[in-house]
């Protein structure tokens, strides 16, 4: 039965007027509603008829605010594409309001959302007005963009109509120029609004991409992207000027990638952001890193390293001389975990000297430097320099060249303790990859301590997770992959009852807050350095060091959901 239909039942028109409403209501902006409250029927009595017909509740939001923490269940722009809203979380059951209950996709969508967070919903029918109502509290990104750009033709804006010459800098005792955003000109307004909300929001990164018809703004938080805004096209290369003359790169030139950097106080802390462009089809993409310098250096503990963790590395930094690395992926945690290294150490004893691309920490005691590779200056040639200043202990960001990697061995063969990183998928695969480097094993075994393997996964909320039973097919593939450890160790892995998947929360919407590493060590000893010189696979070396104990990230991984720490979903991240 159809919505006039009921109403004809309900006695506020006759069946044969249907037509004719009918006609009225696809003339009328408004639709049907606005038809029927010009007939005489209230907003309330309409709202209340529209939840009998389609038997879900009604609620009038007449001076009702929804909460900020219960907004970002549902994203603005869903919001106001499906005409769907959050109006609160009761009992951890969210409550959605959704104008016209007819749209299916509206209503696939709230539950799309729900199952997505894992919760149940409640559905309301709400007025059109209420949910424009709505959609004027989400204070967000979106809303201040588009104050900033309030009154500008965006049609196709020019640098000077950004005025991006709106830019305090000074020198820092690097000589490297702090600046201090001025929010007078709109673009000016637009690049600062999304800088301190990607700040605000604890993300690493920010990209900023041209597409075809528009620019998308997406957030790295927790390792995950989000879109954050969409921007019209034709502001884009003023954002991109604007950004280039923060990060004190060239204007002119938009042919090839380009690298800078630049520092600015926020809500009164120093926070340094890493700039690369790259030409893409429609226009430069931006992608800017984040180093918030006011978190400090994390201690081994906040880090995710377990006291075992902790004692392997404090036995490794404290060897006189060797070579120490760190493997993992782009953005797996290994110059942080670096940092907490160099943190650890006597340096008031001992000569430190570190070379960066970029520093992103200052560490005092440490004689930091950051490698120019554009006038020459690179890893190699400044780790050659960095002999020639009788260190004790020296630090290279990064392994990238076969140079650098002879170097970095020679180095540690010559009484000096050296610490790098390194791209590889695991600890075991370090030894591999140094000879595809032209390193030779007989050089190998004798320097290689420790290597490290590293990733990032993202930790339940504090409100806790919400526990599910361990199944007979979790534990199948539990012991599965503990099968090949040693008994010894197997027997002190205990596997609980339950694991927990994130709950979320109105403070914490995705249920997660934050990320931990995850760890495996691989330490040098008599057994491993035979196979370096005879068999150096990377499955014989991993056979080798499994056979004594070792644990892989994965074994972390799960034994830290089994704690609790990260849900047990992520464990699927590392392979």
């Amino acid at each position: 039965m159809s919505f006039l239909l009921f109403l004809t039942e309900k006695g506020l028109f006759r069946e044969g007027d249907i037509p004719e409403v009918t006609s009225q209501s696809e003339k009328a902006p408004g639709g049907i509603d606005e038809v029927l409250m010009k007939g005489g029927i209230t907003p309330e009595q309409l709202l209340a008829l529209k939840g009998e017909y389609y038997g879900i509740p009604s609620r009038n939001l007449s001076g009702y605010k929804v909460s900020n923490n219960v907004l970002p269940y549902i994203s603005e722009e869903s919001a106001r594409h499906y005409q769907i809203a959050p109006l609160a979380v009761v009992d951890n059951v969210l409550e959605i309001g959704i104008v016209d209950p007819d749209r299916t996709e509206a209503r696939d969508v709230a539950q799309f959302i729900a199952n997505k967070l894992g919760m149940p919903y409640q559905l309301y029918i709400i007025s059109l007005k209420d949910f424009t109502d709505v959609l004027e509290q989400y204070k967000n990104l979106t809303g201040e963009v588009t104050s900033a750009l309030s009154g500008v033709d965006v049609g196709e804006m020019t640098l000077e109509q950004s005025d991006s010459s709106l830019v305090e800098t000074h020198e820092d005792v690097n000589g490297k120029g702090e600046s201090k955003i001025v929010e007078d000109a709109p673009v000016t307004k637009v690049v600062t609004v999304i800088l301190r909300h990607a700040v605000e929001g604890n993300a690493s990164d920010v990209h900023i991409e041209r597409m075809k018809d528009e620019i998308r703004i997406r957030f790295r938080v927790d390792g995950v992207m989000h879109a954050s805004l969409v921007l019209p096209k034709g502001i884009h290369d003023a954002i991109v000027a604007r950004i280039k003359i923060l990060a004190q790169m060239r204007l002119d030139e938009k042919r090839k990638p380009q690298d800078g950097r630049f520092s600015a106080h926020m809500d009164g802390k120093r926070v340094d952001f890493r700039v690369s462009t790259f030409p893409a089809y429609y226009g430069e993409k931006v992608a800017i890193r984040i180093l918030d310098s006011s978190q400090g250096i994390r201690t081994p503990e906040a880090m995710g390293l377990t006291p075992e963790h902790i004692e392997t590395v404090r036995d490794a930094i404290h060897m006189p001389y060797g070579l120490i690395l760190v493997v993992g992926p782009t953005g797996s945690g290994k110059s942080t975990t670096l940092y907490s290294m160099l943190n650890e150490l006597d340096r008031e004893k001992r000569n430190v000297i570190s070379l960066e691309d970029p520093v992103e920490y200052n560490i005092p005691g440490v004689n930091q430097s950051q490698v120019r590779p554009e006038i020459g200056y690179t890893f190699a040639n400044g780790l050659r320099s960095i002999l020639r200043q009788d260190p004790d202990i020296i630090m290279v960001g990064e392994i990238r060249d076969k140079e650098t990697a002879q170097l970095a061995v020679q180095a540690a063969l010559t009484g000096h303790l050296v610490f790098s990183t390194l791209h590889t998928n695991s600890a075991a695969g370090v030894i591999p990859r140094l000879i595809d480097m032209e390193v030779d094993p007989y050089l190998i075994a004798p320097t290689l301590i420790l290597a490290m393997g590293e990733r990032l996964l993202r930790t339940l909320s504090s409100d806790g997770g919400r526990p599910v039973p361990v199944s007979e097919s979790m534990r199948l593939l539990i012991d599965k992959q503990f099968a090949d450890l040693p008994e010894a160790t197997r027997a002190k892995i205990k596997i609980p009852d339950h694991v927990y998947d994130p709950a979320p929360s109105p403070s914490c919407p995705s249920g997660t807050r934050g990320r931990t590493g995850v760890f495996e060590m691989l330490k040098i000893d008599r057994d491993i350095e035979h196979i370096i010189l005879t068999n150096p696979s990377e499955q014989a070396v991993y056979e080798a060091a499994r056979a004594k104990g070792m644990l892989t990230m994965k074994d972390d991984a799960i034994i830290k959901a089994f704690n609790g720490v990260i849900p047990f979903g992520e464990v699927s991240n590392i392979i």
